[in-house]
């Protein structure tokens, strides 16, 4: 038998109870993606800015939520900005 670790076990855990789904227009959602790290692997600039401590704090959180490099996130944040593509929320 196979020794699983923590996380392993989670997911099989996790499979096991059906709480698996499918995603949603998996074909679209796989093709943004694929152009997102198109883009994010295409450098030839590069780009020094000052951000504040927390925001940079917070920018790290969420490239580890979204299981990214943090430079890739904010790459993609700023192609998503300048194309158009990121939206206020309405509150």
């Amino acid at each position: 038998m196979i020794k699983l670790d923590k996380d392993e076990q989670d997911i099989l855990d996790s499979y096991e109870k059906d709480e698996w789904r499918p995603i949603p227009a998996f074909e679209k959602t796989l093709k943004r993606h694929m152009e997102y790290a198109k883009a994010s692997l295409h450098k030839n600039k590069r780009v020094n800015i000052r951000i504040s401590s927390m925001d940079m704090e917070l920018l790290k959180r969420r490239s580890a939520e979204e299981g990214i490099p943090c430079q890739t996130l904010m790459a993609s944040v700023l192609h998503k900005f300048v194309s158009g593509r990121l939206r206020e929320l309405a509150v």
